[in-house]
């Protein structure tokens, strides 16, 4: 039982895709445990026990369950528009971002924008901003000056998993880190 795989494939179901195994999510991202489970079923095994230890065990906590684990959702992420009812948050005066190099001179030229998403990703630390740049290469690392762009008026969320979030940060508000 491959469970990383299992793992990627729900992601790609709960943020980007519903219809590859034939459900859709509501309007705030959830989507019936049963439907998911048995979607997942015609493509691979799986079970009801293999999603409950993808969500307990799933380091980044990509995912929900409502109260009485009927409904699952990712926590953020999503390619498709929904409301997973984020509520607006203080961020710290600094926040980090993790790329590719290859990634650098747009950044610089236009700032971050949500590309295929519907928010920015931004980490609280920078070892995980670090690990995310490491993803796509070699990493950049970005300081991100959240508490001023707060105070010009821009809105951040923070996710349940701890994933800071916004619609943009523009050039302005960027520093590229020296060394990572």
């Amino acid at each position: 039982m491959d469970l990383s795989a299992a793992s990627r494939f729900l992601s790609l179901i709960l943020r980007h895709k519903p219809e590859v195994i034939g459900i859709s999510l509501d309007e705030y991202g959830w989507a019936e445990v049963d439907e998911v489970v048995a979607g997942i079923r015609k493509t691979r095994e799986f079970d009801r026990d293999m999603l409950e230890e993808i969500v307990r065990t799933d380091q980044k906590q990509r995912y929900s369950f409502n109260g009485d684990r009927t409904l699952i959702r990712a926590n953020q992420g999503h390619s498709i528009p929904v409301d997973v009812e984020l509520e607006t948050a203080k961020p710290p005066e600094f926040l980090w971002h993790g790329t590719g190099e290859k990634y650098l001179a747009s950044i610089e030229k236009t700032g971050l924008i949500p590309k295929s998403r519907l928010y920015v990703h931004i980490s609280s630390d920078i070892d995980t901003a670090r690990k995310v740049g490491q993803r796509h290469g070699k990493a950049v690392i970005f300081r991100v000056f959240a508490g001023k762009m707060q105070e010009d008026g821009y809105t951040f969320y923070c996710s349940k998993n701890g994933v800071w979030l916004t619609k943009e940060v523009p050039v302005r508000y960027l520093e590229k880190m020296k060394e990572v």
